[in-house]
Protein backbone atom coordinates (compact mmCIF):
# COMPACT_ATOMS: atom_id res chain seq x y z
CA UNK A 1 0.00 0.00 0.00
CA UNK A 2 3.17 2.40 0.95
CA UNK A 3 4.53 1.60 -2.17
CA UNK A 4 1.12 2.31 -4.29
CA UNK A 5 1.03 5.75 -2.24
CA UNK A 6 4.48 6.84 -3.12
CA UNK A 7 4.04 6.28 -6.56
CA UNK A 8 1.10 8.31 -6.69
CA UNK A 9 2.81 11.12 -5.29
CA UNK A 10 5.56 10.93 -7.38
CA UNK A 11 2.77 10.76 -10.69
CA UNK A 12 1.34 14.16 -9.12
CA UNK A 13 4.06 15.89 -8.50
CA UNK A 14 5.42 15.00 -12.08
CA UNK A 15 1.72 17.03 -13.57
CA UNK A 16 1.92 19.89 -11.99
CA UNK A 17 6.12 20.74 -13.26
CA UNK A 18 4.83 19.66 -16.69
CA UNK A 19 1.99 22.13 -16.37
CA UNK A 20 4.10 24.69 -15.16
CA UNK A 21 6.59 24.52 -17.70
CA UNK A 22 3.57 24.32 -19.89
CA UNK A 23 2.45 27.94 -19.63
CA UNK A 24 5.93 29.81 -18.65
CA UNK A 25 7.65 32.20 -21.36
CA UNK A 26 10.87 33.06 -22.13
CA UNK A 27 11.43 37.17 -20.80
CA UNK A 28 13.17 39.20 -22.79
CA UNK A 29 15.86 40.83 -21.84
CA UNK A 30 16.75 43.35 -20.06
CA UNK A 31 18.77 45.19 -23.11
CA UNK A 32 16.45 45.02 -25.82
CA UNK A 33 15.24 47.80 -27.86
CA UNK A 34 14.61 48.78 -31.14
CA UNK A 35 17.19 50.21 -33.50
CA UNK A 36 15.54 53.66 -33.88
CA UNK A 37 15.11 53.69 -30.48
CA UNK A 38 10.89 53.36 -30.41
CA UNK A 39 9.20 51.71 -27.94
CA UNK A 40 7.72 48.11 -29.04
CA UNK A 41 4.54 47.32 -30.24
CA UNK A 42 2.21 46.83 -27.45
CA UNK A 43 1.51 43.41 -26.47
CA UNK A 44 4.70 42.54 -27.38
CA UNK A 45 5.34 41.39 -23.84
CA UNK A 46 8.83 43.77 -23.52
CA UNK A 47 9.92 46.65 -21.69
CA UNK A 48 9.39 49.99 -23.72
CA UNK A 49 13.19 50.87 -25.32
CA UNK A 50 15.31 53.25 -23.45
CA UNK A 51 15.10 56.81 -25.51
CA UNK A 52 18.07 57.09 -28.06
CA UNK A 53 21.02 58.72 -26.07
CA UNK A 54 22.65 60.24 -29.20
CA UNK A 55 20.90 62.09 -31.97
CA UNK A 56 22.38 62.76 -35.58
CA UNK A 57 20.96 65.89 -37.25
CA UNK A 58 22.29 67.07 -41.05
CA UNK A 59 22.48 70.71 -41.41
CA UNK A 60 23.94 73.32 -44.03
CA UNK A 61 27.57 72.76 -43.00
CA UNK A 62 27.56 69.36 -42.81
CA UNK A 63 26.21 66.10 -40.08
CA UNK A 64 26.46 66.45 -36.39
CA UNK A 65 26.04 63.68 -33.80
CA UNK A 66 24.98 64.94 -30.40
CA UNK A 67 24.59 63.24 -27.40
CA UNK A 68 20.72 64.21 -25.41
CA UNK A 69 21.13 66.67 -22.46
CA UNK A 70 24.45 67.80 -22.96
CA UNK A 71 25.84 69.69 -19.64
CA UNK A 72 28.27 71.83 -21.18
CA UNK A 73 27.06 73.86 -24.27
CA UNK A 74 28.63 77.45 -25.76
CA UNK A 75 26.54 79.03 -27.77
CA UNK A 76 27.75 81.63 -30.49
CA UNK A 77 24.01 82.57 -31.99
CA UNK A 78 21.93 84.88 -30.07
CA UNK A 79 18.84 83.62 -31.20
CA UNK A 80 19.48 79.75 -29.74
CA UNK A 81 20.67 81.20 -26.82
CA UNK A 82 17.49 83.22 -26.37
CA UNK A 83 15.65 79.53 -26.98
CA UNK A 84 17.89 77.95 -24.39
CA UNK A 85 17.09 81.05 -21.75
CA UNK A 86 13.24 80.47 -22.61
CA UNK A 87 13.20 76.92 -22.08
CA UNK A 88 15.03 76.86 -18.84
CA UNK A 89 18.34 75.28 -20.22
CA UNK A 90 21.55 76.41 -18.71
CA UNK A 91 24.75 77.23 -20.17
CA UNK A 92 28.70 77.59 -20.15
CA UNK A 93 29.71 79.81 -22.05
CA UNK A 94 28.69 82.59 -24.76
CA UNK A 95 30.14 85.04 -26.79
CA UNK A 96 29.44 88.35 -24.44
CA UNK A 97 30.85 91.08 -26.36
CA UNK A 98 27.91 91.74 -29.05
CA UNK A 99 24.94 90.59 -26.25
CA UNK A 100 21.68 92.40 -26.90
CA UNK A 101 20.19 93.92 -23.96
CA UNK A 102 17.51 91.44 -23.70
CA UNK A 103 20.26 88.93 -23.04
CA UNK A 104 22.57 91.24 -20.67
CA UNK A 105 21.89 88.10 -18.02
CA UNK A 106 25.28 86.42 -20.22
CA UNK A 107 27.47 89.03 -19.05
CA UNK A 108 27.71 87.86 -15.71
CA UNK A 109 31.32 85.98 -14.72
CA UNK A 110 29.52 82.86 -14.41
CA UNK A 111 29.47 82.38 -17.88
CA UNK A 112 32.64 81.60 -19.72
CA UNK A 113 33.42 84.57 -22.61
CA UNK A 114 34.13 82.52 -25.76
CA UNK A 115 35.87 85.34 -27.92
CA UNK A 116 33.29 87.50 -30.60
CA UNK A 117 31.03 86.01 -32.93
CA UNK A 118 33.62 86.45 -35.87
CA UNK A 119 36.48 85.51 -33.50
CA UNK A 120 35.83 82.17 -31.50
CA UNK A 121 38.44 81.65 -28.55
CA UNK A 122 39.68 78.19 -29.12
CA UNK A 123 42.08 77.90 -26.50
CA UNK A 124 39.34 79.04 -23.84
CA UNK A 125 36.81 76.72 -25.52
CA UNK A 126 39.01 73.12 -25.50
CA UNK A 127 39.72 74.49 -21.94
CA UNK A 128 35.80 74.18 -21.27
CA UNK A 129 35.62 70.91 -23.27
CA UNK A 130 32.01 71.40 -23.86
CA UNK A 131 29.46 68.56 -24.83
CA UNK A 132 28.10 70.91 -27.60
CA UNK A 133 28.64 73.85 -29.42
CA UNK A 134 26.11 76.06 -31.29
CA UNK A 135 26.60 78.43 -34.09
CA UNK A 136 25.14 80.12 -36.76
CA UNK A 137 26.00 82.30 -40.08
CA UNK A 138 28.76 84.58 -38.69
CA UNK A 139 30.66 81.05 -37.75
CA UNK A 140 30.38 79.23 -40.58
CA UNK A 141 34.03 79.70 -41.62
CA UNK A 142 34.70 78.49 -38.29
CA UNK A 143 33.00 75.17 -38.50
CA UNK A 144 36.22 72.96 -39.46
CA UNK A 145 38.49 73.78 -36.10
CA UNK A 146 34.98 74.27 -33.95
CA UNK A 147 34.31 70.54 -34.81
CA UNK A 148 37.38 69.56 -34.06
CA UNK A 149 36.63 70.64 -30.21
CA UNK A 150 33.34 69.49 -29.53
CA UNK A 151 30.33 68.06 -31.72
CA UNK A 152 29.00 71.70 -33.66
CA UNK A 153 25.44 72.24 -34.78
CA UNK A 154 24.72 74.74 -37.28
CA UNK A 155 21.11 76.41 -36.16
CA UNK A 156 21.25 79.10 -38.88
CA UNK A 157 17.69 79.98 -40.32
CA UNK A 158 17.76 80.01 -44.64
CA UNK A 159 15.63 83.35 -44.85
CA UNK A 160 14.77 81.32 -48.51
CA UNK A 161 12.82 79.18 -46.02
CA UNK A 162 12.84 80.90 -43.06
CA UNK A 163 9.18 79.31 -41.09
CA UNK A 164 10.53 76.01 -42.23
CA UNK A 165 14.09 76.29 -41.13
CA UNK A 166 13.11 78.14 -38.13
CA UNK A 167 10.92 75.72 -36.48
CA UNK A 168 13.22 72.60 -37.56
CA UNK A 169 15.64 74.68 -35.56
CA UNK A 170 13.71 74.64 -32.42
CA UNK A 171 12.27 71.14 -32.78
CA UNK A 172 16.03 70.04 -32.84
CA UNK A 173 17.11 72.14 -29.84
CA UNK A 174 13.73 70.84 -27.85
CA UNK A 175 14.67 67.22 -28.86
CA UNK A 176 18.29 67.69 -27.70
CA UNK A 177 17.33 68.86 -24.25
CA UNK A 178 14.00 66.88 -23.93
CA UNK A 179 11.88 70.31 -23.88
CA UNK A 180 9.62 68.97 -27.35
CA UNK A 181 6.19 70.27 -25.58
CA UNK A 182 7.43 73.88 -24.55
CA UNK A 183 8.63 74.39 -27.77
CA UNK A 184 6.04 72.93 -29.48
CA UNK A 185 3.84 75.51 -27.49
CA UNK A 186 5.78 78.52 -28.24
CA UNK A 187 5.43 78.00 -32.25
CA UNK A 188 1.67 77.32 -31.73
CA UNK A 189 1.43 80.73 -30.68
CA UNK A 190 3.67 82.57 -33.03
CA UNK A 191 2.20 80.52 -35.95
CA UNK A 192 -1.51 81.74 -34.76
CA UNK A 193 -0.16 85.28 -34.82
CA UNK A 194 1.55 84.69 -38.69
CA UNK A 195 -1.94 83.59 -39.32
CA UNK A 196 -3.70 86.40 -38.07
CA UNK A 197 -0.94 89.32 -39.72
CA UNK A 198 -1.85 86.77 -43.37
CA UNK A 199 -5.11 87.20 -43.30
CA UNK A 200 -4.98 90.92 -42.72
CA UNK A 201 -2.34 91.66 -45.65
CA UNK A 202 -4.20 89.17 -47.72
CA UNK A 203 -7.13 92.18 -47.38
CA UNK A 204 -5.77 95.46 -47.03
CA UNK A 205 -3.72 95.46 -50.68
CA UNK A 206 -1.26 97.33 -48.58
CA UNK A 207 2.15 96.74 -49.22
CA UNK A 208 5.59 97.64 -47.42
CA UNK A 209 9.28 98.25 -48.15
CA UNK A 210 12.10 97.03 -45.66
CA UNK A 211 15.39 99.06 -45.22
CA UNK A 212 18.26 99.02 -43.05
CA UNK A 213 19.81 102.39 -42.16
CA UNK A 214 23.49 102.15 -41.77
CA UNK A 215 25.80 104.90 -40.81
CA UNK A 216 23.92 107.66 -42.97
CA UNK A 217 23.08 104.89 -46.05
CA UNK A 218 19.92 102.89 -46.44
CA UNK A 219 19.66 99.58 -48.01
CA UNK A 220 16.50 97.58 -48.74
CA UNK A 221 15.32 94.06 -48.24
CA UNK A 222 12.87 91.56 -50.59
CA UNK A 223 11.73 88.71 -50.29
CA UNK A 224 14.08 85.77 -49.68
CA UNK A 225 16.48 88.15 -47.66
CA UNK A 226 17.65 88.64 -44.10
CA UNK A 227 14.44 90.32 -43.08
CA UNK A 228 12.11 88.84 -45.39
CA UNK A 229 10.19 87.03 -43.29
CA UNK A 230 8.05 90.03 -43.69
CA UNK A 231 6.80 89.63 -46.92
CA UNK A 232 7.49 85.75 -46.99
CA UNK A 233 6.12 84.64 -43.79
CA UNK A 234 3.74 87.67 -43.07
CA UNK A 235 2.32 87.69 -46.31
CA UNK A 236 2.91 91.72 -46.99
CA UNK A 237 3.11 92.62 -50.51
CA UNK A 238 6.90 94.08 -51.21
CA UNK A 239 6.75 97.28 -52.96
CA UNK A 240 9.51 95.43 -54.95
CA UNK A 241 9.71 92.18 -55.39
CA UNK A 242 13.10 92.27 -57.37
CA UNK A 243 15.19 93.57 -55.12
CA UNK A 244 18.80 92.06 -54.43
CA UNK A 245 19.09 89.29 -52.39
CA UNK A 246 22.15 89.57 -50.36
CA UNK A 247 23.33 89.58 -46.63
CA UNK A 248 23.70 93.78 -46.95
CA UNK A 249 20.60 94.27 -48.95
CA UNK A 250 20.41 96.42 -52.01
CA UNK A 251 21.76 99.84 -51.34
CA UNK A 252 19.13 102.38 -52.57
CA UNK A 253 18.46 106.42 -52.48
CA UNK A 254 15.85 108.11 -50.74
CA UNK A 255 15.13 109.17 -54.19
CA UNK A 256 14.03 104.91 -54.57
CA UNK A 257 11.53 105.66 -51.54
CA UNK A 258 9.93 108.32 -52.78
CA UNK A 259 9.68 106.88 -56.35
CA UNK A 260 8.15 103.60 -54.91
CA UNK A 261 6.06 105.51 -52.27
CA UNK A 262 5.06 102.11 -49.63
CA UNK A 263 2.28 102.51 -47.33
CA UNK A 264 4.50 100.74 -45.00
CA UNK A 265 8.47 101.59 -44.32
CA UNK A 266 9.90 98.86 -42.00
CA UNK A 267 13.52 100.66 -40.57
CA UNK A 268 15.86 98.56 -38.65
CA UNK A 269 18.64 100.88 -37.22
CA UNK A 270 22.05 99.23 -37.21
CA UNK A 271 23.93 101.92 -35.35
CA UNK A 272 21.25 101.28 -32.39
CA UNK A 273 21.62 97.71 -32.30
CA UNK A 274 25.88 98.33 -32.28
CA UNK A 275 25.26 100.50 -29.41
CA UNK A 276 27.75 103.28 -30.99
CA UNK A 277 26.87 106.37 -28.67
CA UNK A 278 27.81 108.66 -31.96
CA UNK A 279 24.71 107.53 -33.51
CA UNK A 280 21.65 109.76 -33.53
CA UNK A 281 19.27 106.97 -34.56
CA UNK A 282 17.75 106.52 -37.71
CA UNK A 283 14.24 108.85 -37.60
CA UNK A 284 16.51 111.92 -38.74
CA UNK A 285 17.81 110.19 -41.51
CA UNK A 286 14.94 108.81 -42.68
CA UNK A 287 12.54 111.37 -41.92
CA UNK A 288 13.76 113.67 -44.88
CA UNK A 289 11.96 116.03 -47.05
CA UNK A 290 11.50 112.95 -49.78
CA UNK A 291 10.78 110.54 -47.55
CA UNK A 292 7.72 112.57 -46.03
CA UNK A 293 5.84 112.44 -49.48
CA UNK A 294 5.43 109.39 -49.04
CA UNK A 295 1.84 106.87 -48.18
CA UNK A 296 4.16 105.47 -45.24
CA UNK A 297 4.89 108.93 -43.58
CA UNK A 298 1.75 110.49 -44.38
CA UNK A 299 -0.60 107.89 -42.80
CA UNK A 300 1.79 107.15 -40.36
CA UNK A 301 3.19 103.81 -41.45
CA UNK A 302 7.13 104.49 -40.71
CA UNK A 303 7.34 101.25 -38.05
CA UNK A 304 10.88 101.40 -36.33
CA UNK A 305 12.09 97.70 -35.68
CA UNK A 306 14.05 96.86 -32.20
CA UNK A 307 17.61 95.94 -33.92
CA UNK A 308 18.35 94.00 -30.88
CA UNK A 309 15.85 91.28 -32.66
CA UNK A 310 16.44 92.22 -36.37
CA UNK A 311 19.78 92.57 -36.86
CA UNK A 312 21.69 91.08 -33.51
CA UNK A 313 19.24 87.77 -32.86
CA UNK A 314 16.73 86.55 -34.91
CA UNK A 315 16.11 82.63 -35.31
CA UNK A 316 14.76 82.33 -31.60
CA UNK A 317 11.80 81.37 -29.87
CA UNK A 318 11.72 84.65 -28.25
CA UNK A 319 13.93 87.03 -31.32
CA UNK A 320 11.77 85.43 -33.98
CA UNK A 321 8.28 85.58 -31.75
CA UNK A 322 9.13 89.70 -31.32
CA UNK A 323 10.24 89.88 -35.07
CA UNK A 324 6.64 88.78 -36.07
CA UNK A 325 5.20 90.40 -33.31
CA UNK A 326 6.43 93.87 -34.03
CA UNK A 327 5.53 93.72 -37.78
CA UNK A 328 2.02 92.30 -36.93
CA UNK A 329 1.03 95.44 -34.38
CA UNK A 330 3.04 98.00 -36.81
CA UNK A 331 0.99 96.84 -39.82
CA UNK A 332 -2.43 98.41 -38.69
Amino acid sequence: MKKIFSTLMLILCFAVVAAACGTSGTAPSSGSSTSNGAAPASGSGSTPAAEPQELTFKHQLGETKVKKNPKKVIVFDFGALDTLDKLGVEVTGVAQKSLPPYLAKYKDSKYQNIGTLQEPDYEKIASIKPDLILISGRQQTAYPELSKLAPTLYVGVDNSKYMDSFKENMKRIGQIFSKESAVDAELAKIEQTVKDVKAKASSSGKNALVILANEGTISAFGPGSRFGLIHDVLGITPVDKNLEVSTHGQSISFEFIAQKNPDYLFVIDRGAAVGDAAKTGAKPLVENELVKKTKAFANGNIVYLDANYWYLSGGGLVSSGEMINQAAKGFK
